[in-house]
């Protein structure tokens, strides 16, 4: 730019030759040359903000466009972090009163990073002192392998063990933060919640999942992200079963026997509120399961829901209930029970000797095999097997814990009549507990069939009627009178309406026939008679004791007073008022 000259000598000159002042020309050369100055800076200006606008148009537009075609163009998820995706979270478990029978903690893994480490063959050594079940040659060659970037030292540890190694002081071992599944009562109720293990794992985290029982059966509901707040509620009773459990552990250590099961179930709702088996483990530190035996032999074992077995006399409440219901005989028919039944190269026979004919109340009461074979006669193979399979007996008996999915009761594929007559006292067909706990609350709750649940359900829904209200009234009565006058008398409980049916079979040998010292102990029945509440079928596997000069393998000399015990227990537990007899016997005879 080309600047205006203040004081031009030519216009100096001609100004001064007409008479005016030149200080007139250069305050108006001033003013113009301030006039151009201000237009150019103008321009300036313009210019400026035009490219600035540009500039942020650009920029906009390049970001808009980004966005949409971010928009337009399929998700895809970048790679995480380790650990980063994976999630721990696990509802609690809850008794139905609110005690915590599974929740989770939070803990810490041990790992070793070679980058960052130091001395791998002093941490190997300082380890080993930690963790006494490492092998500290193995350990060493593994921190110092050259070739090797990532070590898993411990997939959990306590938080005492977490300190031990960071006192260590050896910046390659690394502790991640993770949730570990907690059972706080340590070995109560162990096969009804089976336990956990770890599933996809991270430094950072690590997945919870299920691996048998409730654990692994409601695996979805539990670790589900949207309920993790929302503890899952049990029909279990702690305090009972914590009673159920050590008087069944008290009995069997009692009478020698191998082991046994205890269920105690709602009658009506089909709640249970306690359920085991023993032996027993503890869940927190879960034994691997046995490759090679019997698998009964395993503390893994559930008995009460896996445990197949012929049941015994237990059976002939179903018996007795269903020729009732048909009509085909009252509680005082008259019963042949001359022994033995010779059917082809079979006799079937009593355990001791009976009267000639007995009342079909009696031969319930004294348990007659023959009684209940002439009644099984009556009924027929064809009605027996419908009446069975319609109490569910048959079929597989679902409930919340994976081991009931693999178990189906035994029976023969042809029902003869022979088998009618065995199966009618409780031989020549394995079921469960379970199965036996759920027909016997049809028995006596007024007729209706119950679903066995480990989960809350107060308002359980009525089941199907297999049996009329006045065949279970009978049947009840029934009951009671085997604690009172039968092969349970040692089952009476003061101030409680105890009633119920012994079984005891013979075990099966694995080639065939029968052992004659091995027994399946069962006592199934329900309590009190006079309003039943609660169904109980408790086994025991080889009881056996030594009374009055020989060896009683019997259910009434084992397992009944071990169940007498049980109900003293856990009665005031669930509420019952002890009840005078006269109460009892004018409660048994308006029901």
């Amino acid at each position: 730019m080309n600047r205006l000259p203040l004081r031009p000598l030519a216009r100096i000159l001609d100004a001064r030759a007409q008479g005016v002042n030149p200080l007139t020309i250069e305050k108006e050369n001033l003013r113009l040359r301030r006039e151009q100055q201000r237009d150019a800076g103008r321009r300036r200006a313009e210019w400026r903000l035009l490219f600035l606008a540009t500039a942020f148009f650009a920029g906009y537009a390049a970001i808009g466009a980004k966005m949409g075609m971010l928009a337009a163009s399929p998700v895809v998820e970048s790679e995480p972090y380790v650990g980063e995706s994976i999630s721990g979270e696990r509802a609690d478990v809850l008794d139905r009163n609110g005690n915590i029978l599974a929740t989770n903690l939070v803990t810490h893994s041990l790992y070793a990073e070679m980058r960052y480490m130091v001395d791998g063959r002093r941490a190997a050594h300082e380890l080993v002192q930690i963790f006494p079940d490492l092998d500290e040659e193995r350990l060493a060659a593994r921190l110092t392998d050259p070739n090797r970037r990532f070590d898993w030292i411990r997939a959990r540890v306590s938080p005492e063990q977490a300190q031990a190694a960071h006192d260590i002081g050896e910046p390659g071992l690394l502790l991640g933060p993770r949730d570990m599944r907690l059972y706080p009562n340590g070995t109560l109720a162990a096969h009804v919640l089976g336990g956990t293990t770890y599933g996809e794992q991270g430094v950072t985290a690590a997945e919870i999942q299920g691996v048998a029982g409730l654990e692994y059966a409601q695996n979805q509901r539990l670790s589900d992200a949207d309920l993790a707040d929302v503890p899952l509620t049990l029909s279990l009773d702690l305090g009972v079963q914590a009673a159920v459990e050590e008087v069944l552990a008290d009995g069997i250590a009692m009478y020698n026997a191998n082991g046994g099961s205890a269920i105690l179930m709602d009658a009506h709702t089909g709640e249970i509120v306690a359920m085991t088996s023993a032996p027993t483990f503890d869940p927190n530190d879960r034994p691997a399961p046995a490759l090679t035996g019997d698998p009964a032999d395993s503390p893994l074992f559930n008995r009460a829901v896996q445990g197949l077995y012929e049941l015994g006399s237990v059976m002939k409440v179903f018996t007795v209930a269903q020729a009732l219901d048909m009509n085909m005989v009252t509680p005082e028919t008259m019963i042949d029970t001359r022994g033995p039944i010779r059917f082809g190269r079979f006799r079937l026979s009593d355990m001791h000797s009976m009267p000639a004919s007995m009342s079909v109340t009696d031969v319930l009461v004294e348990s007659s095999n023959v009684g209940t074979a002439r009644i099984a006669q009556m009924i027929g193979a064809e009605q027996q097997q419908n009446f069975l399979r319609r109490l569910g007996l048959l079929d597989q008996m679902p409930l919340e814990v994976s081991e009931t999915g693999r178990v189906r009761p035994q029976y023969p594929a042809r029902w003869s009549e022979l088998s009618a007559m065995t199966i009618s006292y409780g031989h020549g067909m394995t079921m469960t507990p379970l199965h036996l706990a759920a027909g016997y609350a049809a028995m006596v709750n007024g007729g209706t069939l119950v679903q066995p649940t480990l989960l809350r359900r107060p308002d359980a829904p009525v089941g199907q009627r297999v049996i009329t209200e006045e065949t279970s009234r009978i049947i009840r009565t029934m009951l009671r009178d085997v604690v009172t006058e039968g092969t349970a008398s040692f089952g009476d409980v003061d101030g409680y309406a105890v009633g119920g049916k012994t079984g005891t079979a013979n075990k099966v040998r694995p080639e065939g026939g029968y052992y004659q010292d091995r027994t399946v102990a069962t006592f199934a029945g329900a309590f009190p008679m006079n309003d039943p509440r609660y169904v109980f079928v408790v086994t025991m596997d080889e009881p056996t004791i030594f009374v009055a000069g020989q060896n009683r393998r019997t259910a009434g000399w084992t397992v009944v007073p071990v169940v007498a015990q049980m109900i003293g227990r856990v009665a005031p537990m669930l509420g019952l008022r002890p009840q005078t007899p006269a109460e009892i016997e004018a409660g048994m005879q308006l029901r």
